[in-house]
């Protein structure tokens, strides 16, 4: 089931203070022309605000920091909020896919920290989450890894979101 991702508004965006900035991966790509190579990189950048917004990025320049100021660039474009509980995990256990990568969230107690692979992990404490389980299947490409995460957390919901999407009450 494809779910498509709710990115904040420009204006919640400007309110954001305290964003930080992880890099997770850089690719250099060769392109032989007639005097030699011509190296082109891109670089893959989780931002958030350990707080419950995160948000990922990608981009591509003929330099490394140019790459990695266009990915931090692209991430604040695309932030969006987490359901986090009060002991700092997430609601509920939660699967996203994104191409052949699949990654399952699950929820823990206080005290386990974050037990996942780079790529998840650092999504996950760009989010603000303490404490949680993960397993990833299919493919390892970090760019797919990062996406499939970001669209399992767009998936989370509250107990609150649940009881008024339901018309029920707590």
């Amino acid at each position: 089931m494809k779910h498509k991702l709710e990115y904040l508004d420009h204006t919640e965006v400007e309110k954001l203070e305290n964003l930080a900035e992880q890099l997770i991966k850089v690719n250099r790509c060769a392109a032989v022309v007639k005097g030699g190579r011509r190296f082109s990189f891109s670089a893959l950048c989780v931002v958030g605000n350990h707080e419950g917004i995160v948000g990922h990025g990608f981009g591509k320049a003929r330099q490394v920091p140019s790459a990695i100021e266009k990915a931090g660039k692209d991430g604040r474009k695309h932030l969006m909020p987490v359901p986090l509980t009060s002991w700092g995990s997430i609601p509920h256990e939660v699967e996203g896919e994104y191409c052949g990568a699949r990654v399952r969230l699950i929820p823990a107690s206080g005290g386990t920290g974050i037990i996942a692979g780079s790529s998840v992990r650092a999504v996950a404490e760009m989010a603000g989450i303490k404490n949680l389980l993960t397993k990833s299947y299919g493919s390892t490409n970090p760019i797919n890894l990062v996406k499939a995460t970001l669209d399992a957390l767009s998936q989370l919901r509250t107990h609150e979101q649940t009881a008024s999407l339901r018309g029920v009450e707590l």
